[in-house]
């Protein structure tokens, strides 16, 4: 009976890696003919999408879901070795000037997908908690474009200030860099007692 269950475990094992190297790999179509150079490659990229999908593999493997419908997942937003493209943003840097410690301050960096493959922006992370960028979570077209915007809040924060927003895509290199900088006018403190 415990060998059954190996067995069983084995076969499934094999089934979800089988179907994650047709889902990642683009197919076993392409599979023959290939150099043996490019068989390895490939070999490796479907074995690192299962790695870093193990939870779609157990899922496939339990036939509990299939990858296309796994709660909670997005495989189109995932960043992997696959195609890339290449974004140009209008302007990667803005200087907001001087403004009054407390206020935010938003702005609209707009870019293309100047490449000839779907631009997938997988995230947008700003340099501290007070820099917070949103972006397009569906795929820009090759000629597409879209929009990063960025709030900075500058409560606490008096002062020259530079930020930056690191964007990950699938570009290369895979992180561009945005940068919002300018002056916080700090707030007037109170004169000390007793001080003339």
């Amino acid at each position: 009976m415990e060998r059954n269950k190996q067995i069983q475990i084995g076969l499934l094992s094999l089934l979800a890696i089988l179907l994650l190297a047709n889902l990642f790999g683009g197919g076993f179509k392409n599979w023959f003919g290939q150099s043996e150079g490019d068989k390895i490659r490939e070999s490796a990229s479907a074995s690192s999408a299962f790695s870093s999908s193990a939870g779609a593999g157990n899922a496939a493997a339990t036939g509990s879901a299939t990858a296309g419908n796994i709660p909670g997942t997005n495989l189109n937003a995932t960043v992997s070795s696959g195609p890339t493209t290449t974004i140009q943003y209008d302007a990667d840097k803005y200087n907001f000037g001087v403004v009054d410690e407390g206020e935010v301050v938003k702005h609209v960096y707009k870019f293309k997908n100047t490449g000839k493959e779907p631009l997938i922006i997988s995230n947008a992370k700003g340099s501290c908690g007070c820099t917070v960028p949103t972006w397009p979570k569906e795929p820009v077209p090759p000629g597409g474009s879209g929009e990063i915007k960025v709030e900075f809040n500058s409560k606490g924060k008096p002062g020259a200030q530079s930020k930056r927003v690191t964007v990950t895509a699938n570009t290369n290199p895979s992180e561009t860099f945005l940068e919002i900088s300018g002056e916080v006018r700090g707030k007037e403190q109170p004169a000390a007692k007793g001080s003339h």
